[in-house]
């Protein structure tokens, strides 16, 4: 029954206080159906907050490994002679390629050839390994981005000196001598030439072999790589852009120029990393949209609690119906207290799902290393949601409750 306060109240329009108040006291009155269909909405919302976080660290994660591996690199390799009718001979890259593109391409800040060689060097208890040998200039560190794990890289003056200096991958140096420490100042002999480890590197990401660095790789510099192959082609021509904001454009001037050097059948393939970032915001939207989907299924749910227990309150309140419109409330008066009750639910779960979805990333910040990405957005998304939620739901409930007879309510027992 409505209190003496309330039916002064109902006799003309309800301001936003006696609302409040209305919605107050129904609540007290029903505290743990509330309480729970609130709960299923604060689910909803903090489940939509962690998907968005969830899409953003993992896009995060993505792009941080490929420009781990080398945002800025574009590399150039030699495909085919296309469909040959011919007995020319293959078209091979050349260091005049990479001359001619760090002449003509601006914002070239690195580059290097590679060549690819391979030899068996005698390991201990008389046996033999097969190895990769690559010949590089020493830009070979800055374009793909390598770390050294023990000794150093070779640079400029040793390839000026034709140094028979060497680096060679950590699994080489562990299988080999144990450590990486100890593989520094050990010979290796190609061809019968003697060959100084001065350094052991690994690649910051790892490609699981599908780069051109295996694990049993050694690198020279490419002056040195002279010594064992007389050939001036070149298996790949790496670069390095002055910013990833150049790549795209600079892959297209280097295809350009490297084209025009050698004959129209010839192929090469020219690329960057540009496509798998591209692939990259592909995945993670696609998982976030599967994610997304699922914590809407959530919110309908929590929807459908909202639209039953204010149905269920709908039928506990006849009687207050009926005597709110005896004595001069309208239709709109009642759909609007019943609509107002459904929305505050939902507004009410927003708020704890809000509190809840931004805190658990919040807390990790805190409590450990990661930096996870947190979207205010994501937030302002939810309480809107949520809200959108309590109006779709609660509007049934509330026109029942309008269109309710006040003479059939009064006698209703």
């Amino acid at each position: 029954m409505l209190t003496t306060t309330e039916l002064k109240a109902s006799r003309r329009k309800p301001a936003l206080g006696e609302v409040v108040s209305f919605i107050a006291d129904t609540f007290r009155r029903n505290k743990i159906r509330f309480a729970l269909t609130g709960a299923g909405i604060a689910v909803g919302t903090a489940s939509l907050i962690l998907v968005v976080t969830i899409g953003l660290t993992g896009r995060q994660y993505l792009l941080r490994l490929i420009q781990s591996i080398g945002s800025n690199e574009i590399w150039a390799e030699y495909e085919s002679g296309a469909q040959r009718i011919t007995s020319a001979p293959f078209d091979f890259l050349t260091l005049g390629d990479m001359w001619a593109v760090r002449t003509q391409v601006p914002g070239i800040v690195a580059a290097t050839p590679v060549v690819k060689l391979g030899e068996r060097i005698p390991i201990r208890d008389g046996k033999e390994r097969d190895i990769l040998i690559l010949g590089v200039y020493s830009d070979y560190w800055i374009v793909r981005n390598l770390i050294p794990v023990s000794g150093r890289f070779f640079d400029r003056q040793d390839e000026e000196a034709h140094s028979k200096a060497c680096v060679i991958t950590l699994t080489m140096a562990q299988e080999l001598y144990g450590s990486p420490e100890a593989a520094i100042g050990r010979t290796i002999k190609l061809s019968g030439l003697p060959f100084t480890v001065i350094g052991t590197f690994k690649e910051r990401v790892d490609t699981l072999g599908q780069t051109e660095v295996a694990d049993d790789t050694m690198v020279i510099p490419y002056s040195a790589s002279r010594y064992l192959s007389d050939t001036k082609n070149v298996k790949m021509l790496y670069f390095s852009v002055a910013a990833p904001s150049m790549v795209v454009s600079a892959t297209s001037k280097i295809r350009d120029v490297i084209v025009a050097r050698h004959r129209a059948e010839s192929v090469y393939t020219v690329e960057n990393l540009s496509q798998l970032v591209v692939l990259a915001d592909r995945v993670t939207r696609t998982l976030t949209l599967i994610l997304l989907a699922v914590a809407g299924v959530t919110l309908m749910v929590g929807g459908i609690g909202i639209m039953n227990i204010m149905l269920a309150t709908v039928g506990a309140r006849v009687q207050e119906v009926g005597i709110r419109k005896t004595v001069g409330a309208t239709a709109s008066d009642i759909r609007f207290q019943f609509l107002s009750e459904a929305l505050a639910i939902s507004v009410g779960g927003g708020l704890v799902g809000v509190v809840v979805g931004l805190g658990l990333p919040f807390s990790l910040r805190f409590m450990t290393e990661f930096r996870i990405p947190v979207s205010g957005l994501s937030a302002i998304v939810g309480i809107v949601v949520s809200s959108l939620v309590g109006i779709l739901f609660g509007t049934f409930p509330a026109t029942r409750a309008a269109r309710l007879n006040p003479i059939d309510s009064l006698r209703h027992e």
